[in-house]
């Protein structure tokens, strides 16, 4: 029987020392790479999901623009022209539904609760500075009626004229269209979304009252958009203040309720 010497003993544990060691070796650098992988890995991952985010982003930026470019549009005139009742019902049919899909845009599309335009259940605070706002409002407005209109010898030869030919019904249907839509869109959704574009929320406050003013150009005239400016400005200035939405309401209700359904009873 071959004897094992004490070189070859030698020899044999040197070689199994050395392959412990390498394997040692090995199992240490691969520990050492796996961080470094996980962290690859990691990164990679996060640039994919900013990179998903900003994408996303830049939709709802586009989005947006766009629904604050088409509700500006005089589509209710354009779809719907002339005096007659049933033009007006016309009108106001088209503004119910660009009020329903505006919120459908809020809910459904952006994913987010009316609380993201102002929007909460009216409490008294509400029902009291929505009264007050009424009260600046008709008090403004009737200072422009008698003082300013006759100083400067203009006159108001706007469309409202013949609106109080119209059925008390439909009189107070368009007065309850124009305090929800008008708000929802000029106040609510158009001051929110602008201040996030921009991040000036005075910015977004005048390019409201810009719109809202310039909005009642077809209808109204030339004249009476000094009215339509000082209502912006007070019902904006209302909604930077106390970002209640439903106040806002009640006061453009009120005002509009005083100049044409107490007229119309």
């Amino acid at each position: 029987m071959h004897k094992i010497t004490s070189r070859q003993r030698q020899r044999a544990a040197k070689t199994k020392y050395t392959k412990r060691r390498v394997s040692t070796t090995a199992r240490n650098v691969g520990s050492e790479l796996l961080p470094i992988r996980e962290f690859v890995m990691t990164e990679n991952i996060s640039t994919a999901m900013n990179a998903g985010q900003t994408n996303g982003s830049r939709l709802r930026l586009l989005a947006t623009l766009l629904v604050l470019l088409i509700l500006q549009l005089p589509l209710a005139g354009m779809l719907a022209p002339g005096l007659t009742v049933t033009a007006q019902i016309e009108r106001e049919t088209i503004f119910w539904a660009c009020t329903v899909l505006l919120v459908g845009y809020i809910l459904l599309f952006e994913r987010r609760g009316l609380s993201s335009i102002g929007l909460y259940w009216p409490n008294w605070k509400s029902l009291l500075f929505g009264f007050a706002g009424a009260i600046v409002m008709m008090a403004g407005i009737a200072f422009i009626y008698l003082v300013i209109f006759p100083e400067f010898g203009w006159s108001d030869q706007s469309q409202t004229a013949e609106a109080e030919n119209f059925p008390f019904g439909l009189l107070f249907v368009v007065v309850v269209r124009a305090a929800v839509f008008e708000e929802i869109f000029y106040r609510g959704f158009a001051i929110e979304r602008l201040t996030e574009i921009t991040g000036l929320r005075w910015l977004a406050g005048l390019i409201s009252v810009i719109a809202f003013t310039y909005a009642h150009l077809d209808y109204w005239g030339w004249a009476h958009l000094l009215v339509a400016g000082f209502g912006g400005l007070v019902l904006t200035g209302m909604y930077l203040w106390r970002r209640d939405l439903a106040s806002n309401m009640i006061a453009h209700f009120l005002t509009d309720a005083v100049g044409f359904l107490l007229e119309a009873v």
